[in-house]
């Protein structure tokens, strides 16, 4: 998983966040696994009472805008087996 900039600095990550997630591999399934192997990040990505995403953060896999997705969704064969990795990128906003 691909991290913004200020979230690994939050986590203490140098690089991508790499976590085991159980099929079906959803964005839940692994935002969740994000959230308990790094509680920090916890209501940094998605809103710590309804879980959705924030709305100035979008999800990405294979190339494919994901944040309008169903939660739920699986993701893409590639980003499932670990061969792509899941992005999650705080969009900018303003003028």
């Amino acid at each position: 998983m691909v991290l913004p900039a200020q979230l690994r600095a939050l986590a203490r990550l140098e690089s991508a966040a790499v976590v085991a997630v159980d099929p079906p591999v959803t964005p839940l399934a692994v935002l969740d696994a994000i959230e308990r192997t790094w509680p920090v990040l916890a209501g940094t990505i998605r809103d710590p009472v309804t879980h959705r995403r924030r709305p100035f953060v979008r999800y990405f896999a294979c190339g494919l805008d994901l944040s309008h997705e169903p939660a739920d969704v699986p993701l893409p064969g590639p980003v499932a087996a670990g061969s792509e990795p899941f992005v999650v990128i705080g969009a900018m906003a303003g003028g």
